[in-house]
């Protein structure tokens, strides 16, 4: 019944964060490539925290990080905020980054020299800004800001207002407030933007005429996309759009859109699609009508180029398993693709376009020992819904068992870099990843299966999968621990819970304890957005009370590890805080660990090994023989 800080002298080894640790592995990802082609800027842990960096681009081989610079995101005399995205202006004299002080969740939006001068934030008085699209010439930026005003029983609550800033003198344009607006595209001779809006799952895009104010809706709407995203090419006239709406599964469509005076716009026709497969990734290519294309097919990434005038797409070789990010090379020879792999953290290569191997270009270092590759499963749900995951088994398995549920709920684990799960199985200890109902990966029904009322049964998925791992040769029924960040978190509390009787232990990583109270703590924009996911506490609060795990803690038998960010404000501290003190209250099993200067996510790399050491040892302890 403690309380602990991930600090440098909180556990020793193996809590620590040495080479050795998967946790600590450098990460490199979201590489872009200057308009001139002559450098590179991506972002990487390298120095501890997510950093912008600029290296020359090499005509091949990998980047040469000893020639790389670090460039500053905000005040030169204190901490540097974390990166979390990254894009180079068009004409080449910025690279807009949308930052996150101390890891948090308010993030704001800032202009960097490339050449490693001041740094120009946008907007700073204002609550929180979020990156969008530059237009094509530089000069404008498309960005959303929120505020934490507003009546929380308002149907408005949480909603940003999506504007377009003149980087040069700082003037802006209001382009429409709603939802989780996103400046999603601006057209080549600048008056025409597509605005993304809308909650979870109700993604709608919009087509506004900055002339005349007109609005058209291209795409989705209430009951409507998960996915929407839309780009201008090369082609005069065409907007392609990344999208589910209307249909199971993200495709690329074309819309072609008449002169800005007649407002036509033909129905969308379909370039991409792939039965039974999610389009995750698209990229244009910024010299001729060209898209690169990443399918995730059964949880595996494929990798293909599109001639957009039509055509059979090209295959290329895929080189890592999980593409995160593709863009081509100014030199229309190569892609950048990064990605990660179960054995290799986040890192950059180049893909010829014309055929061979990847080539290196950033990180991509193999962890020692490499891990055995994940085994994809299948089992059936209680009602019978097919669910799938991954199963990883260790060389020598030590009868444990680890059940991970991963965040979201829209998100899905796939067979990637998971440093924890890497070092569990090298521990001994099996590891089954179940992509429960509302996962993605499985198309828009699957998706909105735990939707408000449904959530329950997305609940008892997580016990017919803990059948499953149970069932695993040399796995001990009596040795299972379950554990899930963020959403993931709220299941593993739901299920110690609902099911005492199957757990050895839980491991709740920045979980939501009380849905009630995890909408009035949370962002505004993220408990606006959110309505539609969870249900709405003002019609739904029965509901999010018989589902919250903190009003049945007291059914919870097994000990517990609680891991949180003390700079998180989507899923508080206070979620953390309420769900240990309940477990102290009556003396109960309970480990509270600390992460300072951490947000929703783990950004510093050495905090992460520290976190996932203790989370191992902890599993070790509360799973040893000699505790049945």
């Amino acid at each position: 019944m403690e309380t602990v800080r991930a600090d440098a002298a909180t556990h020793p080894s193996p809590g620590t964060d040495g080479p050795g640790r998967p946790g600590a592995a450098v990460g490199h990802h979201s590489p872009v490539v200057s308009p001139d082609g002559t450098r590179l800027a991506w972002i990487s842990d390298l120095t501890g925290r997510p950093r912008v960096h600029v290296a020359p681009m090499p005509a091949d081989g990998p980047v040469d990080l000893d020639a790389a610079t670090v460039l500053g995101a905000g005040d030169t005399a204190g901490p540097q905020p974390d990166v979390t995205a990254l894009s180079w202006s068009p004409d080449g004299s910025r690279i807009a980054v949308q930052i996150a002080p101390s890891g948090g969740d308010r993030t704001r939006v800032a202009l960097l020299d490339p050449d490693g001068g001041p740094a120009k934030e946008i907007a700073p008085t204002a609550t929180a800004v979020a990156l969008g699209a530059w237009a094509p010439t530089g000069a404008r930026l498309g960005v959303t800001i929120f505020t934490d005003a507003g009546d929380p029983g308002s149907d408005a609550y949480g909603a940003g207002t999506a504007c377009l800033v003149d980087v040069r003198e700082g003037s802006s344009v209001v382009l429409g407030t709603g939802q989780a607006p996103v400046v999603q595209a601006i057209s080549g001779d600048g008056h025409r933007v597509v605005l993304r809006t809308g909650r979870r799952g109700e993604r709608a895009l919009e087509l506004l005429d900055l002339r005349t104010g007109d609005r058209d809706r291209l795409i989705g709407g209430p009951g409507g996309a998960l996915t929407a995203a839309a780009r201008f090419g090369t082609t005069p006239g065409t907007l392609w759009v990344h999208t589910d709406a209307d249909r199971e599964h993200p495709a690329l469509l074309a819309v072609t859109l008449g002169p800005v005076a007649d407002h036509r716009i033909t129905p969308a026709r379909p370039v991409a699609v792939r039965p039974g497969a999610d389009l995750d990734v698209v990229a244009l290519d910024p010299a001729g009508p060209r898209a690169a294309l990443v399918w995730n097919a059964g949880g595996r990434s494929e990798l293909e180029v599109a001639d957009l005038r039509g055509g059979r797409p090209q295959r290329l070789p895929v080189p890592c398993d999980v593409i995160r990010d593709v863009s081509f090379a100014r030199d229309g020879e190569t892609l950048l693709v990064a990605g990660h792999a179960p054995d290799t953290p986040p890192h950059v290569v180049r893909v010829p376009l014309g055929g061979g191997p990847a080539m290196e270009l950033l990180g991509g270092t193999p962890v020692q020992p490499v891990p055995p590759r994940p085994e994809r499963v299948t089992f059936p749900a209680e009602d019978g819904l097919r669910i799938g995951g991954w199963l990883h088994r260790p060389r020598s398995p030590n009868g444990t068992g680890f059940l991970w549920l991963h965040g979201g709920p829209e998100a899905e684990e796939r067979p990637g870099w998971a440093p924890l799960l890497h070092e569990l199985v090298a521990a001994g200890v099996t590891v089954l990843t179940p992509n429960v109902r509302g996962s993605s990966g499985r198309g828009q029904a699957f998706a909105r299966l735990d939707d408000v009322d449904r959530r329950p049964s997305s609940i008892t998925d997580v016990r017919a999968a803990t059948r499953l791992l149970a069932g695993v040769p040399d796995v001990d029924r009596r040795r299972i621990v379950v554990g899930g960040r963020s959403y993931g978190g709220f299941l593993t509390l739901a299920a110690l819970t609902r099911f005492p009787e199957l757990y050895a232990g839980g491991v709740d990583v920045c979980g939501m304890a009380d849905l009630a109270t995890f909408y009035a703590d949370t962002e505004p924009w993220i408990a606006g957005a959110a309505l539609t996911e969870y249900g709405d506490p003002r019609t739904d609060a029965a509901l999010l009370e018989e589902l919250s795990p903190l009003h049945a803690a007291e059914r919870i038998s097994a000990p517990l590890l609680v891991v949180h960010g003390e700079r998180d404000t989507n899923v508080p501290l206070s979620q953390a805080l309420a769900i240990h003190s309940a477990l102290t209250g009556r003396g109960a099993p309970v480990e509270l660990l600390r992460l300072p200067e951490e947000g929703h996510e783990v950004h510093d790399r050495h905090t992460r090994a520290r976190a996932n050491g203790r989370i191992v040892e902890w599993v070790a302890e509360v799973t040893a023989p000699d505790r049945r």
